[in-house]
């Protein structure tokens, strides 16, 4: 895990960050893989059933992004039962290191035909305390509404329909690179709505056994509030000078994805299942920044002899749309002994890219007079690109003995360049970073070999991986040619130094990873897991940015029967020496938690759970390395005391 603060949460699987995973929520995108903050953040955890990760290439289900795994947050839901009932909770829970406040209720009800569930959090969090003392402005709050509802409108069918509401605001952005020096960004709104909708039928015949229709739609958005708290001065020709104070800039984006799915599933034979479906999605970007500026003259004297309020209008990255469809195939084999089960599929993609014409200043406003037409440069123009992908996958899972599988997958992925990679504008005066619209998809090739041994005291399972990546896109020098027009329509062809987005790196990243649990005695299982990765770009001779260090992690377990359990960890994590340019090395750290959990206990006809702990026991002050390329995020959260109550009925 990394991210600014608490709140901004993102994730990293086997060396590749969440710009090459893909994150669902009940199977429904978060958005394209791209390298937007956050996308794990707009989550209510109360809500969380459970997490499913796949490890490795998944394009082949998947689609686009796919290329180091998958993640999907399955969301609770109530059920459909023989007999109406009425169950729910209430919780609430509390964290020393940074205040935070939570509260969470939900309700669920059904019967044979139909089931509801009605669930809301609120949240609250001020800045958070680390060891070198308090981080400012890393508060944040939200809330979250959520309703499913599920109708068997027939015997087999099933439809269910779901809407998911979640809203933060206030959320500080500690720092990064995005917001460099002295500025200070928050979030005044960011939000997630999630509707989505499937229908379902069921043993259709003895052969197709699944049949099943999808549909979501999801809009995030982003504002953001940001004071630079910078203030230039340039000597005027004439002997006065011109101070420039940004007083406040309110970048926003905007982005809306509709998805629509067709899923069978047939059972060709006793050993034999084959999944097949199409999916088509689209993402749309919308974006806008208003940047306030005020504008002094002085004299030499210092006295202010005039001022300018200066309102300038810009759109960031070109309207634009991201637009996907695919047909997928998976054929599971078991054959006859059942010792032996092969998988293979693939699926081909279309893409289609649409931007519409953008310019560096859309207007400039100055003491309440608008120029709708200031000079200004034209850094896309409309235009539309098109690509064709495909990807495969092949994996066996052999049961060598009683207790032992071996299992192999070998993968090619793809992940079609993001909206922000293809029209990326970043104007640093002499130069500037662009993106390239007509950029090539990357392909992946990976290679898995996983051990899973258990026994009745013991599990243990343990996998290597090699993933290599071409056509990866990095920025090269290079120069931006763009028309600089005068006004409306009159316009000269100039030139600046640009670092540009290109297909031109290719990458090797291998490791290893593993995980065990051993009763060792009565009631107590020692637990361990551990995990290495090396990156490597192949094409420039140098380490990949954001690889995780050396870690491994050991637990003590113990647990009462219908009393609770109690578990004490040791996480170890090594000096991470293997960097990219624009890294910054971090030292090892070993940090200590504590985790408890009681039994369900009865109070009349409602349960009492609680769960507490304390996080960071010896307050130790470390630096997560998955964090550092955010600028000042240096030092994790400190020692910290939670403690959360669920009453259910």
């Amino acid at each position: 895990m990394g991210g600014d603060g608490i709140w901004a949460t993102n994730i990293n699987i086997r060396g590749l960050s969440e710009n090459r995973l893909v994150t669902l929520i009940d199977g429904n995108r978060v958005e394209t893989a791209n390298d937007l903050t956050a996308s794990m953040s707009m989550i209510d955890m109360y809500d969380v059933e459970r997490v499913e990760v796949i490890k490795g290439a998944q394009s082949s289900l998947y689609g686009s992004g796919a290329m180091g795994g998958i993640v999907n947050i399955i969301t609770k839901d109530a059920h459909f039962a023989d007999k109406p009932y009425l169950s729910g909770n209430i919780a609430s829970g509390f964290a020393s290191v940074n205040n935070l406040f939570s509260g969470h209720a939900d309700i669920n009800t059904g019967s044979e035909k139909w089931y509801l569930r009605l669930s809301g959090t609120l949240s609250d969090a001020g800045d958070v305390r680390t060891p070198e003392g308090v981080m400012p402005n890393s508060q944040y709050s939200y809330n979250n509404l959520t309703a499913k509802l599920g109708v068997k409108p027939f015997d087999n069918h099933f439809f269910r329909i779901q809407l998911q509401r979640y809203q933060a605001n206030d959320v500080g952005i500690p720092g990064g690179d995005a917001f460099p020096g002295p500025a200070e960004a928050t979030y005044s709104g960011i939000g997630r709505d999630l509707l989505s909708a499937t229908y379902e039928i069921k043993n259709l015949s003895n052969t197709l056994s699944s049949l099943k229709f999808g549909y979501f739609n999801q809009y995030i958005d982003r504002f953001v509030s940001m004071k630079p708290n910078t203030v230039t001065e340039a000597k005027l020709p004439n002997g006065n000078t011109q101070r420039t104070t940004p007083e406040l800039f309110t970048p926003a984006g905007m982005h809306l994805t509709n998805g629509g799915q067709i899923q069978s599933t047939w059972n060709l034979s006793a050993n034999n299942t084959l999944i097949a479906g199409v999916d088509v999605w689209s993402r749309k970007l919308t974006t806008e920044r208003i940047k306030y500026i005020t504008v002094e003259v002085l004299n030499p004297s210092g006295t202010v002899i005039k001022t300018n309020n200066i309102i300038r209008g810009e759109t960031p990255t070109p309207e634009s749309s991201f637009s996907s469809a695919g047909l997928f195939l998976e054929d599971e084999i078991r054959f006859p002994d059942d010792r032996l089960t092969l998988i293979v599929g693939g699926r081909i993609d279309g893409v289609l890219i649409k931007n519409k014409e953008n310019y560096d200043v859309d207007y400039i406003t100055i003491n309440n007079v608008v120029n709708d037409f200031p000079d200004r440069r034209l850094t896309f123009s409309e235009g539309s690109e098109n690509n064709v992908s495909w990807s495969a996958n092949a994996g066996l899972l052999y049961n060598m003995t009683e207790n032992t599988d071996l299992s192999l997958n070998i993968a090619r992925s793809f992940r079609a360049p993001s909206l922000e990679e293809r029209f990326k504008y970043i104007d640093l005066g002499n130069f500037v970073r662009l993106g390239d619209p007509s950029l090539n998809p990357e392909r992946g090739l990976s290679v898995d070999l996983g051990i899973r041994k258990w026994y009745s005291d013991l599990n243990f399972q343990a996998g290597v991986f090699i993933n290599r990546m071409t056509n990866m896109i990095v920025e090269v020098p290079g120069d931006f040619i763009y028309k600089a027009y005068t006004g409306s329509s009159e316009y000269t062809i100039d030139t600046l130094p640009a670092l540009i987005n290109s297909n031109v790196s290719r990458a090797l990243l291998y490791g290893l990873d593993f995980e065990f649990e051993y009763n060792f005695y009565g009631n107590f299982v020692f637990t361990g897991s551990g995990s290495y990765v090396r990156g490597k770009d192949t094409e420039a001779g140098s380490n990949l940015p954001l690889i995780p260090p050396l870690k491994g992690r050991l637990g003590l377990r113990y647990s009462y029967h219908n009393l609770g359990s109690a578990e004490f960890t040791v996480t170890g994590v090594a000096k991470q020496t293997k960097i990219a340019q624009s890294e910054q090395e971090t030292d090892g750290y070993i940090r200590l938690d504590m985790a408890m959990g009681s039994e369900k206990i009865a109070l009349g006809k409602t349960g009492l759970q609680i769960f507490a702990g304390i996080d960071n026991i010896t307050n130790t002050s470390y630096a997560n390395h998955l964090s550092t390329n955010r600028g000042s995020i240096s030092v994790e959260p400190g020692r910290n005391f939670y403690i959360r109550m669920n009453f259910s009925f």
